[in-house]
C-alpha cells in the first residue's frame, strides 16, 4: 500500500530551517507536492528520517530542492542517499544562459579552425593525387584492367552532355566582352581593337578558365555526390571486399574525362565566345564577319591557343580529383553528401582561378605574352 508523502517546516533549537518528509517518495504518491515545494523559501536541511519508499522521481524531487535551496540532506538509509546521489550524477551544474565569449579569442579561434582545415585538406588531396598517379601508371602496365566503358561513359557526361551550356554560355560571354570592349574603345575611336580584345581575352583566359568553373559546378559537383553517395551505402568497402581498386574502378575514369575533354571544351568555348563577339561587331561595329575572323588570325598568335591547351588539363585534373577526393571523405549521414559537394566545388574553383594566376605569371616569364 502506497503511504501518502508529505512535508512540514519545522524550526530547530538552533534556529535551522528543516523541511521534514514523510510517507513515500514515489511517483504514485506524490500529489502536489512539487508545487507546494516551489513556494517554500531557503532551508538548511532536508530530513528523510521519516521517509519510507523512494523512487527515482523522488530523490530526483529531493536533490532539485536541495540544490536549489542549497540544503543539506539528512536522515536518508545508504538506497536513499545512493539513489539521490545517482540522480545527482547526471545533473552536472551548467549555466543556462553561458557567458558570451570575447570576440577577439573567437575570431582567432575560427582563423585558426580554418587555417588548420585547409592544410589538412591541401595535405589529403596532395595524398590523394599520389594514389591517383600511382594507379594510373599500374593501370599503364596491366592494360587490360582498364575499364574502357567507363571511361567512354565519362567522356559522355563530362564532355559531349556539356556542349549545349558551354556554348551558350560562352557565345555570351563573347557578346558582353564585344559591347563593354566596343563601349570604352570607342572614346578613344578605336572600336577596330574590340576584335583584338575578344580574340585574345577568349582563347587566353575566359575561354578555358570560364568552362573550368562550368564543369567543377556540373561534373565535380556530380563525382562528389556519386562517390559520396557509394561510400554512405558501403558500396566502396565492398568493392574492396572483393578484390576491386575504387581508385581504378570510379576515379580514374573521372580524371581521364576530365583532363582529356577540358582542352576541347575549352577550345570549343574560346570559339563559340569569337562567334558571339563577331556576331555584335557586325551588328553594332559594321564590321563583316570575314574581316573579324581575318583580323583575328592576324592578331591573335598562336602561343595564345597554346596557353588555354595547356592550362586546360590541368584545370581538369583539378577539378576531378577535388570531386573524388571530397566524395571519398563521405561518413556518417547524407546531409554529409550535401556538405562534401559543396566543399567540392568551392576548393574546385578556389585551385582553378588560384593555377591560372600561376600560369599568367609563368607564361609571362617564358615570353609568352
Amino acid at each position: 500500500m502506497t503511504i501518502t508523502s508529505d512535508f512540514v517546516h519545522e524550526t530547530d533549537e538552533n534556529g535551522a530551517e528543516i523541511l521534514r518528509f514523510s510517507g513515500d517518495l514515489s511517483i504514485a504518491s506524490l500529489d502536489d507536492m512539487p508545487e507546494r515545494l516551489r513556494d517554500c523559501h531557503s532551508v538548511d536541511q532536508l530530513n528523510l528520517s521519516e521517509v519510507g519508499y523512494m523512487d527515482t522521481v523522488g530523490a530526483w524531487l529531493v536533490h532539485r530542492t536541495a540544490r536549489d535551496m542549497g540544503a543539506e540532506v539528512v536522515g536518508g538509509d545508504d538506497e536513499a542517499n545512493r539513489l539521490i546521489k545517482a540522480v545527482g550524477d547526471v545533473d552536472p551544474a551548467s549555466d543556462v544562459r553561458p557567458d558570451p565569449p570575447n570576440p577577439i579569442i573567437r575570431v582567432l579561434g575560427d582563423v585558426g579552425e580554418a587555417t588548420s582545415l585547409a592544410f589538412s585538406t591541401l595535405s589529403g588531396l596532395i595524398s590523394f593525387l599520389g594514389a591517383v598517379v600511382v594507379s594510373f601508371f599500374s593501370l599503364l602496365l596491366h592494360p587490360g584492367r582498364i575499364r574502357w566503358n567507363a571511361v567512354i561513359q565519362r567522356f559522355d557526361v563530362v564532355g559531349v552532355r556539356a556542349l549545349g551550356i558551354i556554348g551558350l554560355m560562352s557565345f555570351l560571354i563573347g557578346l558582353v566582352i564585344a559591347q563593354q570592349g566596343a563601349v570604352q574603345l570607342r572614346q578613344f575611336g578605336a572600336e577596330v581593337f574590340t576584335v583584338n580584345l575578344v580574340g585574345r581575352l577568349t582563347l587566353r583566359e575566359l575561354g578555358v578558365l570560364m568552362t573550368a568553373i562550368m564543369v567543377a559546378g556540373r561534373s565535380g559537383s556530380a563525382f562528389a555526390a556519386q562517390l559520396g553517395t557509394m561510400k554512405l551505402t558501403e558500396e566502396i568497402d565492398a568493392m574492396r571486399t572483393i578484390g576491386v581498386s575504387p581508385t581504378e574502378a570510379l576515379v580514374l575514369p573521372r580524371v581521364l574525362a576530365a583532363v582529356l575533354m577540358l582542352p576541347l571544351l575549352g577550345f570549343y568555348a574560346s570559339i563559340m565566345a569569337i562567334i558571339g563577339g563577331g556576331l555584335l561587331s557586325w551588328v553594332e561595329l559594321d564590321i563583316p564577319p570575314g574581316t573579324f575572323f581575318s583580323r583575328i588570325r592576324e592578331v591573335v598568335p598562336i602561343t595564345d591557343v597554346y596557353v588555354g591547351l595547356v592550362k586546360a588539363p590541368v584545370f581538369g585534373l583539378i577539378i576531378a580529383v577535388t570531386g573524388c577526393y571530397q566524395g571519398m571523405q563521405v561518413k556518417g549521414n547524407a546531409e554529409e553528401v550535401g556538405k562534401r559537394t559543396t566543399a567540392a566545388v568551392v576548393q574546385a574553383i578556389f585551385l582553378v582561378i588560384v593555377l591560372d594566376a600561376f600560369f599568367a605569371v609563368f607564361f609571362t616569364w617564358i615570353g609568352w605574352n
